[in-house]
């Protein structure tokens, strides 16, 4: 791997920290804070106000008692994930070549229901009333075809005119090749129009995946251009940063522009807080769960993060560079029921939060995952959120008793069922990350996060062969404390196809130097030194005939091109004896991240009680999470109680806590 022009950003950091640094993670129901002044940490939670998020942060700010003057705000933000996911984007034009206006609604005609034959009609992303076509076309080989004419710009200003759409989104083919004609459209469009050209938000070959990003970042980019400068002009003269999928930041002023850079932002920060815990804890390999009510998002790090450029977001491809994880619909509410065949299910249906499981005592009365671990013991009913909600054990019983009814077992025999098929969930979940991907769970340290993560993860880690575990300090509010951690950052590629070994090596590099300083041209804008920036170049490669690719550090023609070789025999099991064809170039850009640093458990006073949890005949020791002292060692069984989550320390299972007050599991 080639990298040119910096640190590794670890270098200098204490001159770019301002005095506070402030992490804003806004979830569906809570929007996250972790405060750093150089000194520690400060935690808090306030309600989201899915209506206008920047009033939950300014909330949150006047709690944390914190001046804007020496802030820097470093922002997860959904606005662009749910306005994708509830289908809530503007009013979008959609300008192709002629004769490929629909394009976005064939998509790869794949069925999403392969043996039903009268599928539901799916709604197509625009409606072919806001598809407008011209008759300029681009060739292969980067030659025009046909030219723009006075017809195509009158036409299309007349339509803008009766159409009157808040964005418009350009798509031409092989725009990656030559951007002339789609920046000379652009130029006809009126200036108050929100103009996305696909050469911009995603210079590569594939029409259709190229078409969805543009149309995808001029559907929501207007929404969430209003909201950050909404956020950032009460924030003012704080800084604001915006946390991108790719797992780095852009500032808050060029954020709008890259809305289809933003729909994973709360994840990629929840993967950025893992990786900074795991490297305080002496553990790079990991293997990650965020368990929440709904769902639960599983990664892997092996040093970095990795990305990929084949992510989804509802039913349509997102190809640019995110974080690769992958998400299952299993959560502490996930609910559970016996099926027509008379079987266990788990989800994916979920109690959410309202009524929520049967224990919140909110009218919710069906057997949820949390009623398992409650009827069990293992989750703490006066514990709940700092004991701030007492759960109904009751009410949890009463659940599981109708589902114990129905397969004909007792309750705690119920529960067990319920936890053991959630687990497997959640295993297989894992698997696709890594067995699926050539890894070694066993090479790996499962870390989990999230409020119920702590209560799965020595059963899970136990499905997989895994004897290691890690449970990260402030693990509730992981998404937010990994935007502090976060570098500001730039991932930028184009399309250079043919076989790789027909290429030089200068002449790659001369095409990756160019999207370098085109990187650090954008990040020169946010203030980030050309010094303090680290550049990473990548090649995407395949076998001829292949649709997909993998993904190579670049270090010259042979070394690149053997590297391929051995990973497609790990990823597939075989290699082939042909020629390897390169197809994009990439460069990942860093900055320098603020220096965040933990501060140190002390000896500590710990309080521990008892409980009663099922399969064991004596009581089983509780334990308050703050009262544990840096170096303590216990085995389970044993709950560890915290304001925002539990963790269950099952027999044969030990537990230390390292300095910065990380569990570190083992089995023994």
């Amino acid at each position: 791997m080639r990298s040119d022009g910096g640190n590794d950003g670890n270098e200098n950091q204490s001159t770019l920290t301002p005095l506070i640094w402030l992490g804003v993670d806004t979830g569906g129901t809570f929007t996250d804070f972790v405060l750093y002044d150089g000194q520690g940490l400060r935690v808090h939670k306030v309600l989201s106000t899915p209506a206008a998020p920047e009033e939950a942060i300014l909330q949150g700010i006047r709690d944390l008692d914190i001046a804007t003057d020496g802030l820097r705000v470093i922002h997860g933000s959904t606005v662009a994930t749910n306005a994708a996911l509830e289908r809530k984007g503007v009013r979008t034009v959609y300008i192709t070549n002629r004769g490929l206006g629909d394009v976005l609604t064939i998509g790869r005609q794949a069925r999403r229901e392969l043996y039903n034959l009268q599928p539901a009609p799916q709604p197509p992303p625009v409606p072919r009333t806001l598809c407008l076509e011209v008759g300029a076309r681009t060739g292969a080989d980067g030659r025009a075809v046909s030219r723009l004419t006075g017809d195509d710009r009158d036409a299309v200003r007349a339509a803008i005119t009766r159409l009157q759409p808040q964005a418009v989104a350009i798509n031409l083919l092989f725009s990656f090749m030559d951007d002339g004609d789609e920046r000379e459209i652009a130029s006809w469009l009126p200036d108050d129009v929100f103009v996305s050209c696909s050469a911009e938000v995603l210079p590569e070959y594939r029409e259709y995946e190229r078409g969805i990003a543009t149309w995808l970042n001029a559907w929501v980019g207007p929404l969430v251009a209003g909201y950050v400068q909404r956020l950032g002009e009460a924030l003012a003269p704080a800084p604001v940063a915006v946390m991108q999928s790719s797992g780095g930041t852009v500032s808050a002023d060029q954020a709008g522009r890259k809305a289809v850079q933003l729909l994973l932002s709360g994840p990629a920060g929840g993967l950025m807080g893992a990786r900074f815990l795991g490297r305080q804890a002496g553990q790079a390999r990991l293997l990650t769960f965020d368990m929440g009510g709904t769902s639960t998002d599983v990664a892997l790090i092996d040093g970095e993060i990795r990305l990929t450029s084949e992510g989804r977001i509802g039913e349509w491809p997102v190809a640019v560079p995110m974080v690769d994880m992958h998400t299952i619909g299993a959560g502490g509410g996930s609910i559970a029921r016996v099926d027509d065949g008379g079987l266990l299910q788990v989800g994916p249906e979920s109690a959410g939060a309202d009524p929520g499981p049967a224990c919140y005592g909110q009218g919710g009365t069906r057997p949820t995952v949390t009623d398992a671990n409650l009827v069990l013991g293992r989750l703490q009913a006066n514990a709940f959120l700092g004991g701030a909600m007492a759960l109904d054990v009751g009410a949890s019983s009463q659940a599981m008793q109708t589902l114990a009814s129905g397969l004909d077992c007792s309750i705690e025999e119920a529960a067990r069922g319920v936890l053991a098929v959630a687990n497997e969930h959640m295993a297989q979940a894992l698997r696709v990350i890594s067995v699926q991907r050539g890894e070694d769970p066993a090479n790996y340290v499962l870390m989990s996060f999230g409020g119920a993560g702590g209560l799965h993860v020595c059963a899970l880690a136990g499905a997989l062969g895994m004897t290691q575990a890690l449970v990260p300090v402030q693990a509730g509010v992981l998404s937010a404390l990994g935007m502090l951690v976060a570098p500001p950052s730039r991932q930028l590629s184009h399309t250079l196809t043919g076989e790789l070994a027909t290429f030089d090596a200068p002449a790659i590099d001369r095409h990756l130097q160019a999207l370098a300083e085109a990187g650090r041209a954008e990040l020169a804008a946010e203030g980030v030194p050309a010094e303090n920036t680290a550049a990473r170049f990548s090649l995407d490669l395949r076998y001829p005939g292949q649709s997909y690719t993998l993904n190579i550090p670049w270090d010259g023609i042979m070394a690149t091109g053997d590297a391929f070789h051995a990973l497609h025999r790990q990823r597939y099991g075989h290699r082939m004896e042909l020629p390897v064809e390169l197809v994009n170039l990439r460069c990942g850009l860093q900055g320098t991240a603020a220096d965040i640093r933990l501060p140190p458990v002390g000896e500590q006073v710990g309080v521990t009680h008892t409980t009663a949890v099922a399969g064991y005949p004596d009581p089983v020791p509780v334990r308050d999470r703050a009262g544990l002292s840096a170096g303590q060692v216990f085995t389970g069984p044993a709950v560890i109680t915290e304001t925002l989550a539990t963790t269950w320390l099952p027999d044969g299972w030990r537990c230390e806590v390292d300095g910065v007050g990380n569990l570190l599991l083992e089995r023994v």
